[in-house]
């Protein structure tokens, strides 16, 4: 036995690209992608992947290079998840939400090739191309049609669509038979995720074919995904690649419906015309789902499956949620881990439990999926385990085989989340309950999560600190009905203005300065911010000041 080794049998590297070829074969007439009137099936789908990765080779694009791409959840957007990959590129999908000078930076950083643009996205490309430094080379643009958008049909898009390449161009041009190019080794590199990109030092998590592939089949496993489900694309697929779906729902010959756009009434109008079985979304889907008027509701043509993550859902939300016919699931993972890795895993019994008590649970992040090796909670001084009690706090701890292979040319932040222990340190704080199930207490001091987006308080407050009129300031979650948290801006005003601005001026100011997501939604004036001897800002009591202010209530971006 001793003698046994691996073999050129056994050592074909993982990749999730392959489930596109089988999927084709079984599942080759039924529908892949639907979106309005256009429908492909596995078969196209399959030819047109191909064909993308075809034509991208012809354009120079090898093993390696960078291709970038700004859509928003159509057929293109989810062709890119197979079809740029099977090049032999890097995919790195772009936060529709960033301003152009986010954008700038990240395509600066990751030095990428060529970048795939939405034609409503277009003018905002442009004006991050212009903010790229001199010295750098232009990514080539290739933009992306859609034959449903009065605006994509205007002047200055059509002109822009006739003067070069075009997506369906490079589609028509490509090899529908092409031998795409397989990694070499499962450690290759395969995606490229920004976890927030609005610094000059952005964080580039990279993600190899051997961790896509086990994180893909890992969630279908974990959420009981099964054959030909109807898939509502409401989660952005630029969102750590949409938790890993679009090669799972291939994967068991599932159909995407393709949103550009939602609100409540376009959510509950696509389950009805397509009997959709499953979508994922941050809770601030579920309330708006659960928030509906009653003009907006349809009645669900079955039980819909949601799964959901990025902020623990507020209970009442999900008991809304459930009594309108959802079954809600709950998780937990980050950009790094590609997915989601911790599941609050549900026990028959507890469907016995009043219909708080089984909220409570429910939004509790759970138990290790079956792809992660292990999780723990531990104490940050000494390495160990905290007690299982609920209440001691610790880091949260993870280990498994969709752990990022690190962060794009930052090795000091890689060594710091990946130390030598064999841990990846999240940043994020919980407890362990004594049944085994983890709960997030609290988030690393900078991290906001709003409507499942990440965002880092300090970089708000860079922003603050550049109006003229402003002294201190310190950024800090506050609970939202909507959003499940937005920033909540304290301030102290420098001495001797004549007139101190108001909070809406402040708020006015920020949004020119700053994605709008990131905006805070609260600003608090004060005479001085809480500081410990050594000058530090007491973010701990600014915290709990939020809080006690209560939840806005539906408040919007």
């Amino acid at each position: 036995m001793d003698r046994m080794r691996p073999n050129t049998a056994n050592s074909t590297p993982l990749t999730p690209l392959g489930f596109l070829e089988r999927t084709a074969t079984v599942y080759g007439d039924r529908p892949s992608v639907v979106y309005r009137r256009t429908v492909f099936t596995w078969s196209q789908t399959r030819r047109r992947c191909l064909r993308l990765a075809s034509s991208l080779s012809f354009l120079g694009i090898s093993r390696g290079d960078v291709v970038s791409v700004l859509a928003p959840n159509v057929p293109a957007m989810y062709e890119m998840q197979f079809g740029v990959p099977m090049s032999g590129a890097v995919l790195n999908n772009i936060n529709l939400r960033l301003d152009a000078r986010t954008i700038s930076v990240l395509l600066h950083h990751s030095g990428s090739k060529l970048v795939f643009v939405d034609h409503l996205s277009l003018p905002l490309l442009r004006d991050a191309l212009h903010l790229l430094p001199q010295s750098h080379r232009a990514p080539r643009i290739i933009p992306i049609e859609d034959p449903y958008e009065e605006e994509a049909k205007s002047s200055d898009h059509s002109s822009a669509a006739a003067a070069g390449l075009t997506y369906e161009k490079l589609i028509e041009m490509g090899d529908p038979e092409f031998d795409w190019v397989r990694p070499k080794s499962e450690w290759e590199p395969m995606v490229l995720n920004y976890t927030s990109g609005t610094t000059s030092a952005p964080k580039g998590v990279v993600h190899c074919h051997r961790g896509l592939f086990i994180i893909t089949v890992d969630s279908l496993i974990d959420w009981s995904v099964p054959k030909c489900p109807v898939y509502l694309w409401t989660l952005p697929i630029f969102h750590a690649n949409g938790w890993s779906f679009p090669w799972g729902i291939a994967a068991v010959g599932g159909t995407n419906i393709c949103l550009r756009r939602f609100d409540a009434a376009a959510i509950y109008a696509s389950i009805a015309a397509h009997h959709v079985t499953h979508m994922c979304g941050a809770p601030v889907v579920l309330n708006m789902l659960a928030n509906a008027p009653d003009s907006a509701r349809k009645p669900l043509p079955g039980p819909v499956q949601i799964l959901t993550a990025g902020a623990p859902p507020p209970a009442a939300v999900l008991h809304r949620s459930e009594a309108l016919g959802f079954s809600v699931s709950h998780g937990y993972g980050l950009t790094e881990t590609a997915g989601l890795v911790v599941s609050c895993a549900w026990k028959g019994q507890w469907d016995r439990l009043p219909a708080a008590e089984r909220a409570r649970l429910k939004a509790r992040q759970g138990v290790r999926t079956l792809g992660m090796a292990s999780i723990d909670v531990i104490n940050g001084a000494t390495g160990e385990s905290v007690k299982r009690d609920g209440a001691t706090m610790g880091e949260i701890v993870l280990r498994g085989g969709s752990v990022m292979l690190g962060y794009l040319k930052d090795e000091e932040a890689t060594s710091r989340a990946v130390q030598p222990d064999g841990w990846f340190y999240t940043g994020d704080v919980g407890v362990m309950h004594a049944d085994g199930y983890l709960e997030i207490k609290d988030r690393s001091k900078d991290v906001i999560i709003s409507g499942g987006e990440n965002l880092s308080s300090v970089e708000v407050e860079s922003v603050l600190y550049g109006h003229p009129a402003v002294n201190e300031a310190a950024v800090v979650a506050r609970p939202d009905d909507y959003w499940g948290e937005t920033p909540c801006a304290f301030i102290s005003i420098k001495e001797g203005l004549a007139a101190p601005p108001a909070e809406v001026e402040v708020i006015a100011w920020c949004r020119e300065s700053m994605p709008h997501y990131m905006v805070p939604k609260t600003v608090v004036f004060k005479p001085e911010l809480p500081k410990t001897s050594t000058g530090k800002i007491q973010k701990y009591l600014l915290r709990e000041e939020a809080k006690a202010m209560g939840s806005l209530r539906r408040s919007k971006m």
